[in-house]
């Protein structure tokens, strides 16, 4: 996949380090790395030295177990999205046109796709193929309202079945998250703009110059680890985020936190209809923590962040852990923590899973075609057999990027024979 990845990619590395051979330059994703000046931000990295993990300078490159410089799709201060990059400029050639509407259904003609029905009634009919990039919830909801999924859940529906694939809304799979906050000394974090003046400030900055506080995500360092020996690949992932604050904003002081979860969940979810009416939410059941193994790489999870928080790095700043608290030590007290606080990264994938035609729950072939019928592709995170241990975005893109070769009738790029870089303890150090 790294020849697709180095395709769509124009990587900026703001003057912090890389590893410009597994890179990508000139593609249609701009990739930047913030100025990672916060001091907060550059005791992280320190501390997850100081603990004896390994430093990287890119993670994205040979390396990616250890702590450094984050990566995000920002240009020139603001986010450039699949949109910026793809839709946009595709549309200024003249032959792409965009619809607004409902998907009602693929359009079914003795097995094959011929056009896609609009809630509104409207068919928009496909010359060769359709090729659906709907999300790992509505790619799924799609096929079964076109009669493409588990028999008897169709028919549970009065859906007329085309191909009976049990597979299709099995293997749901998500990224959970959890914050590590803790109160900080001093006035180095974020809060200082969290003002109303000083927001004003920052996005008054941002608007006329795309530059400042507000061009930054801010998460502009991370963390790659293993949380056992044994395994040969980082299981664990931190974003650093220099202010205490919820997701929605809440209780936001002088502090800093790591969103820390582990990246494989053994756990798996469905999404299933309620209704034959496309218009009807789907069932979206995440199953979340219902594997034993969860609980135990959460507990990891933050007591291995609490380790890196008491190093040295972070004597000067660090103040009082606010969450989970520095009560909540046992096993029993973690537990309720996860169970209070744990946090979707909105990662959903897995539920048109790729496969060989032979697979009772794959959906796709590994050119992204729905198996059993004819001229209907998936494109998105829905494919991904098994969630990556990393985020989805770039990914999802990389999708994208490899079955349009597929659909255009070219030859694959040579594959690569870079191979990551593993930890020659793994079999029995930690790190």
């Amino acid at each position: 996949m790294l020849p697709y990845y180095k395709r769509m990619e124009d990587w900026h590395s703001g003057g912090r380090g890389g590893d410009k051979t597994w890179r990508g330059k000139g593609g249609p994703l701009h990739v930047t790395r913030g100025p990672g000046t916060n001091r907060l931000t550059r005791a992280f990295i320190k501390a997850g030295g100081q603990a004896g993990y390994e430093l990287t300078s890119d993670y994205n490159g040979e390396k990616q177990e250890g702590f450094g410089p984050f990566d995000a799709t920002i240009w020139k201060g603001k986010r450039w999205s699949a949109a910026s990059a793809y839709l946009r400029p595709a549309q200024a050639t003249g032959n792409c046109d965009v619809i607004q509407g409902t998907a009602a259904r693929v359009v079914m003609d003795n097995g094959r796709a011929t056009g896609v029905e609009l809630t509104d009634g409207r068919v928009i009919e496909a010359s060769v193929e359709v090729i659906i990039a709907a999300s790992a919830i509505n790619s799924p909801k799609l096929l079964m309202l076109s009669g493409i999924g588990p028999a008897a859940h169709l028919s549970e529906h009065g859906i007329d079945v085309v191909a009976d694939r049990a597979g299709v809304g099995q293997n749901l799979q998500d990224h959970l998250e959890l914050y590590v906050q803790m109160a900080a000394k001093g006035r180095h974090s974020l809060y200082k703009y969290w003002s109303m003046i000083a927001k004003a400030w920052v996005g008054a900055r941002w608007l006329f110059t795309k530059s400042g506080i507000g061009a930054s995500n801010q998460f502009e360092a991370a963390g790659f680890i293993r949380s056992k020996a044994g395994l040969n690949y980082p299981d664990i992932q931190f974003h650093f985020l220099p202010i205490a604050v919820r997701y929605d904003g809440t209780g936001a002081q002088e502090g800093f936190q790591a969103h820390v979860g582990p990246m494989r969940s053994k756990s798996r979810g469905a999404v299933t209809l309620t209704s034959a009416d496309p218009k009807a939410d789907p069932n979206i059941f995440f199953n979340y923590m219902s594997h034993p193994d969860d609980w135990e790489e959460f507990r990891n999870c933050i007591r291995l962040t609490r380790e890196i928080f008491g190093q040295d790095a972070f004597a000067k700043y660090r103040g009082a852990e606010v969450l989970p608290g520095a009560d909540a030590q046992s096993d029993e007290a973690l537990d309720a923590a996860i169970r209070e606080d744990v946090e979707s990264a909105y990662h959903p994938c897995g539920t048109c899973k790729m496969g060989r035609a032979d697979d009772p729950l794959a959906v796709v072939d590994p050119q992204g075609r729905v198996i059993g019928v004819a001229g209907l592709r998936v494109a998105d995170s829905s494919i991904f057999p098994r969630i990556t241990n990393g985020n989805l975005n770039a990914p999802s893109i990389m999708v994208g990027e490899k079955i349009a070769d597929h659909v255009l009738g070219k030859a694959p790029l040579a594959p690569s024979n870079d191979a990551p870089w593993i930890h020659p303890e793994w079999k029995t150090a930690q790190r």
